[in-house]
């Protein structure tokens, strides 16, 4: 429907700051909801308006038909009679206005020069040994750090620096002891910290001297002015910008029930680590134990022991094998050359004849020729040798 996307188009614009005055005021009691009428006065233009009736009774000054006024607000669109309203959270005596578009074009200035840059801004320490806090006297917002610190962390100490914090004063004592603090090589953070109040009272916050005081400053900065609606200029530039004071101090120390019980918790998991891990290791170390190898390390010995005596064995009937079969190759081949050898034949009955010169040569006969008549003779028999004289042929 074209009701339903202009609502969802005019919801997204947010809220905004609108100056006017009231016509219209409905204020009944026992109701939530208050109605007026917000005009233009330079223009013939009006604007139907809702807010909480607490508005017009915590409203510093009296607030009538008539009254110019600033009001913050989310615009709204009702579909069901089509008419556009403005719900207020905020309303303001007039002259507020030009205080918000000064303090806006101080915005535009410090952002444009990059002051406002994530870049910038400083880490905090996980524990400040000291901490530096620039606070009204007596103010509630001092009350609500120290006390809300101490209960996070007892040992957490504080130089307080008490200062004006709303009036023609105010920025030059805060930046007097913004400097003083950031000179302290003790402090490790400094918050600066007040309460909530109109524009007007937090106007010293967003003086530019201030803002570049903080910017200039080594020193970690928390800036914690006001409640969470309330945007000074110094939240901009600070390096953490809290919402509250009591928030500020939940920022800056931690809590000690909180970081023991963390402490515990990772105590605890590394100590289950520790004992998963060694119980893997003994589970590691019985498997290996359980192999052959580390279960009966003799074991691989004796095998081999026994492989060495059995090749050993082996070898050696192998050796006596060869030897067996020489010696009875040898055994056959003496019997073999015995038997075909001249010894045999010398016992069956033979002789050898040799003729011998006179030089002591000697020669086989083996015609008669050879032995002519008064030829010495050698006879070889199979038990020696005997000398004979041939008596010549047959």
């Amino acid at each position: 429907m074209v009701s339903t996307k202009i609502k969802q188009w005019i919801e997204r614009l947010g809220g905004v700051w609108v100056e006017g005055q009231i016509t219209q005021l409905s204020r009944r009691p026992g109701t939530r909801t208050a109605f007026l009428t917000l005009r233009d006065p330079s223009a013939d233009v009006s604007l139907n308006v809702t807010c909480s009736p607490r508005l017009f009774s915590e409203a510093p000054v009296e607030l009538t038909e008539g009254s110019r006024v600033v009001v913050w607000g989310k615009p709204s669109f009702y579909t069901g009679r089509g008419t556009f309203s403005l719900h207020v959270t905020e309303i303001r005596a007039v002259g507020i206005g030009e205080l918000l578009a000064r303090i806006e074009r101080l915005k535009a200035l410090l952002k444009a020069e990059g002051l406002f840059d994530p870049r910038l801004k400083r880490p905090l320490p996980f524990l400040p040994g000291r901490i530096g806090l620039i606070t009204g006297r007596a103010s509630a917002a001092e009350r609500d750090v120290l006390s809300v610190s101490r209960r996070r962390w007892p040992e957490v100490q504080f130089e307080v620096r008490n200062t004006a914090v709303q009036g023609a004063g105010a920025v030059a004592q805060i930046v007097e002891a913004l400097i003083e603090l950031d000179a302290d090589p003790t402090i490790d953070v400094i918050i600066i910290a007040r309460g909530g109040g109109s524009v007007e009272d937090l106007l010293p916050f967003s003086d530019e001297t201030l803002c570049r005081a903080i910017v200039s400053a080594t020193t970690p900065v928390v800036s914690a002015i006001g409640h969470e609606p309330d945007n000074p200029v110094c939240d901009y530039v600070a390096d953490l910008r809290a919402a509250t004071p009591t928030d500020a101090a939940k920022r800056v120390v931690p809590d000690v029930v909180a970081e023991r019980a963390l402490v515990r918790e990772l105590r605890d998991r590394s100590a289950a680590a520790l004992r998963t891990w060694v119980t893997r290791e003994q589970r590691l170390l019985i498997q290996l134990r359980t192999r052959p190898v580390l279960a009966d390390p003799h074991a691989a010995i004796t095998q081999r022991a026994e492989d060495v005596a059995r090749l050993r064995d082996s070898a050696r009937r192998d050796v006596v094998r060869s030897i067996d079969r020489a010696v009875s190759d040898i055994q056959s081949l003496r019997s073999r050359l015995s038997a075909l050898g001249p010894a045999a034949t010398l016992a069956r009955g033979y002789a050898v004849v040799q003729v011998v010169d006179d030089d002591g040569a000697s020669h086989v006969v083996t015609a008669v020729d050879a032995a002519p008549a008064g030829a010495k003779l050698r006879v070889r028999v199979s038990d020696g040798v005997l000398r004979a004289t041939s008596a010549g042929p047959e």
